[in-house]
């Protein structure tokens, strides 16, 4: 799909993170952009933002894991933009789970599911049937995670588990849009090669009340900055992969049509490996015992 100056692109997730970093990057390649994310300060000013530098933009406050605050958005950027050619299900949460999987917080799930899985699918079905009947050409990018798209991440399972979930609707997508002989694609993208900085790590903070914790967190939540100072004591250095290089991979992976916005990694690619061996194996997943299993999720 060509992007091109005047095409009208969704991002949700879009006041921060990732995010902000394709709205910024849709923005400066000329289309018009509508911004979704659940904070709402940081979204003004994201589209204050871009709108200073000269952007059409519409921005609003949306739960995506609520499918009719998903209908209105579709609404409104079809309200005021007439079409949508690009749309990106990118908000996701960490669940914050603590302990083994048959210790965890149902309600740690039930979030979890709700905007990472439910989410994606609501942006599917809200506007897919406006852009088919569009009848022009089209994209769907949904963000996934290697924490779980690629193989399991045991210390972040509930993450990992919605984030795999996510390559097989996508895949699924991908295989009805060719059937109907639509004109519109589909991307699944995994961020990175490297960790990211984003608010991933801080999304409690956006916790709805309906899906509050039965009981209060063993221990407080630990930042990225908290994390990566952890790391750095332990003689291990982190690399992160700036947000703005995974906008560009969006932009060239949409552009050439690719499925996989997997960037190269010797890591990664060495996980799909291992993991694919196990499977053709029929063997135990032996790739995993690497991990040493941290009791907090």
């Amino acid at each position: 799909m060509e992007l091109t100056a005047g095409q009208v692109a969704v991002v949700t997730g879009a006041a921060s993170g990732i995010g902000l970093a394709m709205a910024r990057r849709f923005a400066a390649d000329g289309l018009r952009v509508v911004l979704a994310d659940v904070e709402e300060e940081p979204l003004r000013a994201a589209a204050d933002e871009l709108t200073a530098d000269g952007a059409r933009v519409l921005a609003r406050t949306v739960d995506v894991g609520v499918r009719e605050e998903v209908a209105a958005l579709a609404d409104a950027a079809y309200d005021t933009f007439g079409a949508v050619h690009l749309l990106c299900n990118n908000a996701g949460v960490g669940s914050g789970a603590e302990g083994r999987m048959w210790e965890h917080d149902p309600n740690d799930w039930a979030w979890a599911f709700a905007v990472n899985v439910w989410g994606v699918f609501h942006g599917i079905q809200c506007f897919l049937p406006r852009m088919l009947a569009g009848g022009g050409p089209g994209h769907v990018v949904n963000t996934s995670s290697t924490d779980g798209g690629v193989a399991p991440l045991p210390t972040a399972s509930v993450y990992a588990v919605t984030k795999a979930a996510v390559v097989t609707m996508t895949e699924s997508l991908y295989a009805h849009l060719r059937a109907e002989g639509a004109p519109i694609g589909a991307s699944v993208l995994f961020p990175g090669p490297h960790m990211l900085r984003t608010g991933l790590w801080e999304s409690h903070r956006n916790r709805p009340a309906r899906y509050a914790k039965a009981r209060p967190r063993r221990t407080p939540y630990r930042s990225l900055a908290q994390w990566e100072s952890a790391m750095k004591e332990a003689g291990k250095e982190v690399a992160f992969t700036p947000v703005e290089d995974v906008a560009a991979q969006v932009v060239d992976g949409v552009r050439a049509g690719r499925f996989w916005l997997l960037p190269p990694g010797g890591h990664t690619d060495a996980q799909i490996r291992a993991r694919s061996a196990s499977m053709l194996d029929r063997g135990t997943p032996a790739y995993l015992e690497h991990f040493i299993l941290d009791p907090d999720d």
